[in-house]
């Protein structure tokens, strides 16, 4: 009888539990008309007209153009229509609680450990995944932590049975956490408050040194036996896959380039990214996109302007660098602001729709998946989504209908059931 009833509680319990059922495949053609449309390259319809089927756009312009409407009609007047946000290097779907060490799965033991490959342990039915599609968040790159070499990303996007579903691109590079040029002290260890040099910096750089020497090796050899670490490694080289670095100071940041560049990566992008706006010229040079840190922050250092962290992206942006908007240092659940991070860059005078490319067209081409999403264009999927207001202002940012790939998301998740319930629960009283 106890097993009896507690098969029943599963039946129960686990549908309302669930994900949303995602979306069936798109049968056809939708039609949005009179929208300003945020095109996520910089420019701007007006009153536009957007056509998409097969999952696939198939027609940007303006309203007024006197063509045949297809399918379904979107009355979008008074609204914007955005392409779908993009979120870089977060462990969204790998991390479920904090607090439950069952739940988190973004780490492996290992320092060095390129071949592991996060996509595998993706949860797309993760309940903090589906809370990013109501603010316009639907694709992100699923990133691994810990470690010196923490393993290979892949890029997702949010509607989805299971991982294979949800990937976008697969196993799109390795990240690396350059060492730090300092340590802050750990006052319940002892040490000394405040920040202090890294003794160990330069070993550090030598074991990272150390490693890409061995790795291409490894690939210019014929070895009897395969070295996982090594394998994964060989993309790198060749510029099949990026190699994403983890710095934020001047000395960080130029140490990392120049031992990688000197060592054989093609394709490097800087996460972080604190003090690039010192040396702009020098990433220039080197062709190096920044991911740059969200802007709700704090000064690090004492004598950092007040609000540097708020002008960050529009300082790099000015300086001519490839820059898109991460928050991979903050918790999964504040994926969900990622828009009002831009939507801050643009109160510190960058133009507002140069702050929509950071989420967009510019992440999509530092990701390497320009070709099919980040902006509305022909010929590019239909992940898009229509907002009420300004989407990168949080009273704005109100979404009546979300697209991924064509086919039409669901806006529900258990935080809005949630909401609703007791919504009803004190209106009836």
């Amino acid at each position: 009888m106890k097993k009896f009833i507690t098969l029943i509680i599963a039946i129960v319990v686990i549908p309302a539990m669930a994900q949303q059922t995602p979306g069936s495949k798109q049968a056809e053609a939708i039609t949005i008309e009179g929208a300003t449309a945020h095109l996520g390259n910089g420019e701007v319809i007006e009153s536009s007209l957007i056509m998409f089927e097969d999952g696939k756009i198939t027609f940007v312009g303006d309203s007024n153009m006197k063509i045949a409407r297809k399918g379904k009609v979107i009355d979008a007047t008074g609204k914007h229509v955005y392409p779908g946000f993009i979120a870089p290097a977060k462990t969204l779907g790998l991390v479920e609680i904090d607090a439950v060490r069952a739940s988190k799965d973004e780490d492996e033991i290992g320092d060095f450990i390129p071949h592991v490959r996060s996509l595998i342990a993706y949860n797309a039915e993760s309940k903090v995944v589906e809370s990013m599609r109501p603010n316009g968040v639907l694709i992100s790159q699923i990133a691994p932590t810990g470690g010196r070499i923490s393993g290979t990303s892949s890029i997702v996007q949010f509607d989805a049975w299971n991982w294979e579903d949800a990937a976008i691109k697969v196993d799109d590079g390795v990240h690396l956490n350059w060492p730090t040029t300092f340590k802050q002290g750990r006052w319940w260890a002892g040490e000394e408050p405040g920040y202090h040099p890294n003794k160990d910096y330069s070993d550090q750089i030598e074991e990272v040194t150390t490693f890409f020497k061995n790795a291409a090796a490894y690939g210019k050899s014929n070895p009897k036996e395969v070295n996982p670490a090594f394998a994964a490694m060989q993309g790198i080289f060749d510029g099949s896959q990026k190699l994403y670095v983890h710095a934020d100071d001047e000395k960080q940041i130029i140490d990392a380039i120049n031992t990688l560049k000197s060592n054989g990566a093609k394709e490097v992008v800087l996460i972080g990214g604190y003090h690039a706006y010192k040396i702009p010229e020098f990433l220039k040079s080197n062709n190096i996109p920044v991911l740059v840190q969200y802007t709700h922050n704090l000064p690090v250092f004492d004598d950092d302007d007040y609000d540097l962290p708020y002008k960050l992206p529009k300082l790099l942006v000015d300086a001519g660098l490839l820059v898109g908007i991460q928050n991979s240092d903050a918790e999964n659940f504040q994926t969900r602001n990622l828009p009002f991070y831009a939507g801050q860059a643009a109160q510190q005078g960058l133009d507002k729709e140069v702050a929509v490319q950071l989420l967009t067209g510019n992440t999509a081409k530092i990701l390497g998946i320009d070709d099919l999403y980040g902006t509305l264009e022909n010929g590019k999927s239909a992940t898009l989504f229509i907002s009420e207001g300004d989407a990168l202002d949080m009273a704005g940012n109100q979404l009546t209908h979300v697209f991924i790939d064509g086919r039409t998301v669901s806006l529900e998740t258990h935080q809005t059931e949630i909401w609703k319930r007791y919504m009803n629960k004190y209106e009836g009283k």
